[in-house]
């Protein structure tokens, strides 16, 4: 099934060529012309994404992104402008924009910036991240409050030594490509990150030290794992 757009621009000329475009990539997109048409499409439809111009008449698109958010709050929202003035960007986002284009741009661009969206949109929570706490070894993690305890011991870690050592229990005795840890701890995967990520799994070592039966290793050219010999692992 398509994913359907509601993009809602005042230019008749652009709107049909991005919707043109868009249609040619597989996508279901309805075309509004004012704000005050396009709340009116909202209402009338299902869709899985906004496009909305920022200038247009009778209702602009920060308005109409507004009312749209009091309906539905998870549907991703861009918006197109030739506005470029810092504090309509932030009033963009504040809104709760998904993201900001300025005009002139490339079609192509925005495709991208669609696909990439969506597909954060629907992709559904590993429900192993709801875990709020572990038990690795003889340590008894809590993630929320960042605190790592063995018998009356207790050490309490920084952010991103929690969210790293969250990851390695979620994938206890299988790897952890680092890729992924880079990406959702880091934001990118580089060789500065992945320096940094290396301080990191040594700082992990240091506190489950405690606990002979439980080992972080280096996999070569993919990631790391977190060895709990305390459980039984199939081979």
């Amino acid at each position: 099934m398509s994913n359907r757009i509601l993009l809602v621009e005042d230019d008749q000329n652009f709107g049909d060529v991005l919707r043109s475009y868009l249609e040619m990539h597989e996508f279901d997109v309805n075309l509004a012309t004012d704000g005050v048409a396009g709340m009116e499409a909202f209402k009338g439809g299902s869709y899985d994404l906004c496009i909305f111009d920022v200038m247009m008449p009778k209702k602009d698109g920060f308005t109409l992104a507004k009312e749209v958010r009091e309906i539905n709050k998870e549907i991703p929202i861009i918006f197109l402008t030739a506005k470029t003035l810092k504090e309509d960007v932030l009033e963009g986002f504040k809104i709760g924009a998904d993201d900001y284009i300025t005009k002139p741009f490339n079609s192509e661009e925005l495709l991208y910036r669609v696909q990439a969206i969506l597909k954060r949109s629907q992709t559904k929570p590993d429900p192993r991240e709801e875990i709020k706490e572990f038990e690795i070894g003889k340590y008894t993690f809590n993630y929320p409050l960042r605190s790592l305890t063995i018998g009356e011991e207790s050490d309490k870690l920084s952010p991103k030594e929690a969210h790293l050592l969250r990851m390695f229990c979620i994938y206890k005795n299988d790897v952890l490509p680092r890729s992924e840890a880079l990406t959702k701890i880091w934001g990118e995967d580089n060789y500065f990150t992945a320096r940094s990520m290396d301080v990191f799994v040594t700082k992990l070592r240091k506190y489950l030290k405690k606990d002979e039966d439980l080992e972080i290793v280096n996999i070569h050219g993919n990631g790391f794992r977190l060895i709990d010999r305390s459980v039984q692992v199939e081979s």
